[in-house]
């Protein structure tokens, strides 16, 4: 028998037995999370596994979380009794709840030390796939799934095949690893690593610090995989020991003569800032095909591109400069973390300066459920991960997705423009 890819070894390690891909395995989950869209089905879905027993309690308090991100602050009467009957839920289980402003899901999960190296992580989102940046397997699921994790702690999973994205060369100036992803999503297509793993590798991937990693885990699934994954290494090791008292690091990493279903190499030395263009993610052009396209509304921010080290870039580009005149720019970071961070070093200053609107830490526009929508007809650019149809609002919009750099560089000229030419 063939060696091991890293997702091989944590399914292995969750089921105590050794699996090997398109194997399935009832294994044991080392935390859940949901948010405050997905949590109230899995919370009634609960409650009906339980129905009859005398007490009805979570299969360890310790490894749930609930984070308040979607709809928060709460936009509507409906989202506000929501949270109400979540906050009740979690006080009555003394599980971890993230309420209001505390951050988007996926950014507190990894930042406030509840994802480690070679854990099978769940969560009742899509995006869940982040969290692989620090070497964790890491994959969303449904409600209803997330319903019986919550009562059991175990669920059933077929081990997927993974392919091996090896990537090389030195990333030019203003081009970044949301430009890398988006390349490859244009060249593999939506559903080209349908129900696989995405294990990124290579000497341009261990340069990546560990938000850089979080960019590509992130969006994974938007070329249909189970799970982004980096392997863990000092930059992790770092990481996590400034997060987590007594954190011991491991090693964990593929074998050399583990089996993949492809292997892919990508040269991103001479790579062009990369846009996503409407109406699926894999629409992928370099900026230089679309540049000149006429932006109604700029996004900055999301689980995707939130981070102060991307807002850093923002800054850079618009320190000392103006916002075009009829361009909304909303700039909103992924945590209250990084949200002072960003105060403390001047950014949101230099924000509201330009002429940019800075929310407090939530999804907000990204899904179209709160404030920041499009209109018909308008056209938004974002550093999120998504721009179907009705995404960001009407569905009479349209959105690109691109970088930070290319966010900024476009905020001040009032369409798409190429970063390196500011």
């Amino acid at each position: 028998m063939s060696g091991q890819t890293i997702s091989e070894k944590i399914f292995s390690r969750a089921a105590n037995k050794v699996i090997h891909a398109g194997e399935f395995a009832f294994a044991s989950v080392d935390c859940a999370m949901a948010n405050d869209i997905t949590a109230p089905l899995a919370v009634q879905g609960f409650n009906e596994i339980l129905a009859g027993q005398k007490e009805k309690k979570v299969w360890d308090p310790k490894k749930v979380v609930i984070v308040f991100d979607h709809q928060a602050p709460a936009d509507s009467l409906n989202a506000a009794n929501i949270h109400i009957m979540l906050r009740k839920f979690a006080k009555e289980q003394n599980i971890i709840n993230y309420d209001v402003c505390e951050g988007i899901c996926h950014q507190i999960m990894v930042e406030k030390g509840h994802v480690k190296p070679g854990e099978l992580i769940v969560g009742a989102d899509s995006h869940t796939c982040t969290y692989g940046a620090l070497g964790a397997f890491a994959t969303g699921i449904g409600s209803t799934d997330m319903a019986s994790v919550l009562a059991t702690g175990r669920l059933w999973f077929k081990a997927p095949q993974s392919i091996r994205f090896e990537i090389s060369g030195r990333l030019p100036d203003r081009v970044c690893a949301k430009d890398v992803i988006l390349h490859i999503i244009g060249d593999v297509g939506a559903d080209g690593a349908s129900y696989q793993a995405c294990e990124y590798a290579g000497p341009t991937v261990k340069d990546m610090d560990i938000s850089e990693r979080m960019t590509l885990c992130n969006m994974a699934i938007e070329m249909g995989a189970k799970a982004g994954i980096v392997e863990p290494d000092k930059k992790t090791e770092t990481y996590l020991k400034e997060r987590i008292s007594g954190f011991n690091f491991g090693p964990f990493r593929s074998d050399g003569d583990a089996n993949y279903i492809q292997r892919r190499e990508y040269d991103v030395s001479e790579l062009e800032p990369q846009v996503a263009c409407p109406h699926n993610v894999d629409n992928v052009k370099s900026v230089s095909k679309v540049e000149g396209t006429k932006i109604d509304q700029i996004f900055i921010g999301s689980c995707t591109n939130g981070r102060v080290d991307d807002l850093k870039v923002v800054a850079d580009i618009l320190e000392g400069n103006k916002i075009a005149e009829g361009v909304r720019v909303i700039i909103i970071l992924a945590s209250k973390d990084e949200y002072m961070k960003a105060l403390k070093a001047g950014f949101i200053e230099t924000f509201i300066g330009a002429g940019a609107a800075v929310g407090a830490p939530c999804c907000g526009p990204c899904m179209g459920g709160s404030f920041g929508l499009l209109g018909d007809g308008e056209v938004g650019l974002a550093t999120s991960n998504r721009n179907f149809k009705g995404r960001q609002g009407s569905t009479k919009a349209f959105v690109y997705l691109c970088s930070p750099a290319t966010a900024a560089a476009s905020a001040l000229r009032g369409k798409i423009t190429d970063p390196r030419t500011i």
